[in-house]
């Protein structure tokens, strides 16, 4: 069913009056936009079924928090951005991870991208550059991985991503710088650590 058809007022309180016909007809309407803000912040170790479930509970159990005042669509992502986010904090809490943590593909990947701007050639060099991308990810902040993820691999805008998190505007660029810089620095770390 097309957000744009689905009569979310009705649904919410048709859901609030107790039916379970509208609960789930207002979870598969809105279950590709949690599946997708859930795979762009997916935390390691982390089910994405249970991440997508959990952030329905939440939808659920706030739902007379729902004033109306943006669309419901917001107002979910942004319930879906803040439990990726508390995942992500507390995976963060965790520790560091060292370049001995690496595949052999994973360090090759590092090698090259910090000697050459050359992009990966094959599959498995792009399957390595990613799981690379979320290793150096992890060892950010968690609002600010969440700002990189957000701005640079799924391209949206900064205002969008401030509406999003709830940081203000001039703070995500300044997040972003730095944790562009930061995630420079690890990569010639982890680069000289691999030589040594």
């Amino acid at each position: 069913m097309a957000d744009a058809d689905f009569e979310v007022g009705a649904c919410l309180g048709r859901v609030r009056a107790g039916d379970e016909d509208a609960a789930r007809e207002l979870v598969e309407t809105h279950y590709s936009l949690v599946v997708r803000v859930v795979r762009g912040r997916l935390p390691r170790a982390v089910s994405e079924e249970d991440l997508i479930q959990e952030i329905f509970i939440k939808m659920f159990s706030r739902l007379e928090q729902y004033r109306g005042e943006v669309p419901f669509s917001h107002w979910l992502s942004r319930i879906a951005v803040t439990t990726c986010l508390d995942h992500l904090r507390r995976q963060y809490r965790r520790g560091e991870w060292r370049m001995a943590d690496l595949s052999e593909e994973e360090a090759r990947v590092i090698e090259e991208c910090c000697s050459s701007a050359a992009a990966p050639d094959d599959a498995v060099d792009a399957l390595a550059a990613r799981e690379l991308a979320l290793k150096l990810l992890n060892q950010l902040p968690p609002k600010d991985r969440m700002i990189v993820s957000m701005l640079d691999m799924e391209g949206r805008s900064v205002a969008e991503t401030s509406e999003l998190t709830g940081i203000n505007y001039a703070l995500v660029k300044v997040r972003a710088f730095r944790a562009r810089r930061k995630l420079r620095k690890l990569m010639l770390q982890w680069q000289k650590e691999r030589k040594v």
